[in-house]
């Protein structure tokens, strides 16, 4: 009996997607589920196509061709453990397990570690573009052992989503790289999705639009350069009127967002390694605020902002708002990118960002026209430090830094929060400076804990009695 290309393990949406993907690539597909009745569902729902589902563990390792390749996709955490725990006395020397999920990329360190000692091969990948994404061609983020990438490499880049650019999949480094990428990824999106909320907010409580109204604003944004499936939903989400009241859905959304964590994990781990990635982190503190609902329903009935209604141009503010919206979104490639620049060094990751680039150019959630120039401009210079300073960057940014001033300010005018709005600008002001005040706070260091600092006229370290 011939045997499979690919399993996967874990038949909900996502791997229920993906399995229907590599089935209509043309490769054979075994699939697994504890609950029996998903892989009997799938199997209905992919008559015609190579797949076939198994009843036990066993069975669907013993119907794969080796070395095997096994994609799991099961929720972060334990399940993984426990999964693997299962494969592992069964699975044979070289056998390839993928882990799809959004796992921490130290728990990836750990199990990749794990599985070389025995002579099997663990991937981290990252998996982004949701269901549709996982139907139609993801992009999807691998990292583990090289060698075992070779093996991997076909069916993944045929079910990846595709550019004029190539596959949206590559290799990108040993261990926990490619759910590392993943994690900042996550965080951009998370960045992204908090500066398109906080610019419907400037319109809706500023400038008194309605959601319908900001959906057109939106949309004509999307046409041109700022184009971006994040803003393409959104103005999705801005039209969608609900049947029983007539009213904008979106106005009746318990204003509360969720998160899995990998966002949080992403600022942690930028602040373990030293990265500066404001924007980031003011996104996902928005998030926790915003979970706050009754604390803040409460406030809202003691503390009061200031007074006043906007009657400035309304069409100048808007196309400053667009400006401000675009560095805003410049700001959080720049940190991620950053950050990953700095994690590649530390982790002994050897990421390529050009070719981060170009695999989030399709596929992926965060995927947007600013990535070509992004990609140009890695190709360029593959050793660039940070996007802000890449020629075609820094033009933009000293053309419309003074929009995103002048929106920040008038944010705080009418007491409008604009967490992310206002850290890009920070991180931009700070970025720019030769020369910050902490030269004040190293010395207020060496007063009170004997921490030394440095000096402009002459080498060394040096520590002073400030009050002699």
């Amino acid at each position: 009996m011939k045997k499979n290309h690919l399993g996967i393990i874990g038949l909900g949406v996502m791997g229920r997607n993906l399995a229907l993907n590599a089935a209509s690539k043309g490769f054979s597909v075994a699939g697994y589920d504890a609950d029996a009745t998903k892989g009997r569902d799938l199997a209905e729902a992919a008559k015609g196509k190579q797949f076939s589902a198994a009843a036990t563990l066993q069975e669907f390792v013993d119907s794969l061709e080796a070395p095997r390749r096994i994609w799991m996709m099961v929720p972060a955490g334990k399940i993984v453990d426990a999964v693997l725990g299962g494969l592992k006395p069964i699975l044979t020397t070289d056998d390839i397990v993928i882990d799809g999920g959004n796992s921490y990329f130290k728990d990836t360190e750990r199990r990749a570690s794990d599985w070389e000692s025995a002579g099997l091969r663990f991937f981290g990948m990252g998996v982004s573009g949701g269901e549709e994404g996982a139907l139609h061609g993801p992009s999807l983020m691998p990292g583990g052992h090289e060698p075992s990438y070779r093996r991997l490499e076909e069916v993944l880049t045929r079910m990846a989503a595709q550019t004029s650019d190539g596959p949206c999949c590559t290799y990108l480094g040993p261990g926990g790289a490619g759910h590392y990428v993943k994690m900042v990824h996550n965080a951009i999106e998370y960045g992204i999705m908090q500066a398109i909320c906080e610019a419907y907010d400037l319109l809706k409580n500023v400038v008194g639009l309605s959601a319908p109204e900001i959906r057109d604003h939106f949309a004509e944004w999307n046409a041109g350069d700022l184009n971006s499936f994040l803003l393409e939903i959104s103005v999705t989400v801005l039209g969608k009127i609900d049947s029983e009241t007539r009213m904008p859905l979106v106005d009746l959304v318990v204003d509360t967002a969720e998160q899995k964590g990998t966002g949080k994990w992403a600022a942690q781990d930028a602040f373990d390694i030293g990265v500066a990635v404001p924007t980031l982190v003011a996104s996902v503190v928005a998030r926790i605020i915003s979970g706050a609902k009754d604390d803040r329903d409460a406030a809202s009935k003691i503390l009061t902002g200031p007074p006043g209604a906007f009657s400035g141009d309304k069409a100048q503010f808007i196309a400053r708002l667009r400006d401000a919206y675009s560095l805003t979104v410049l700001a959080c490639y720049a940190q991620g990118f950053e950050q990953m620049r700095v994690a590649s060094s530390e982790y002994r990751y050897n990421l390529l960002p050009a070719e981060i680039a170009r695999i989030w150019k399709g596929g992926c959630i965060i995927r947007a026209r600013l990535l070509d120039p992004i990609l140009g401009a890695f190709q360029e210079n593959p050793e660039l430090k940070n996007l802000m300073v890449a020629p075609h960057f820094s033009r933009l940014i000293n053309e419309k830094a003074g929009s995103l001033r002048e929106i920040v300010r008038t944010a705080s005018e009418f007491g409008t929060p604009c967490p992310v709005f206002s850290s890009s600008l920070a991180y931009i002001d700070s970025y720019r400076q030769a020369r910050l005040p902490a030269n004040l706070l190293q010395a207020q260091r060496d007063y009170f804990g004997a921490h030394t600092y440095r000096r402009l006229d002459k080498e060394g370290k040096f520590h002073t009695d400030w009050e002699k």
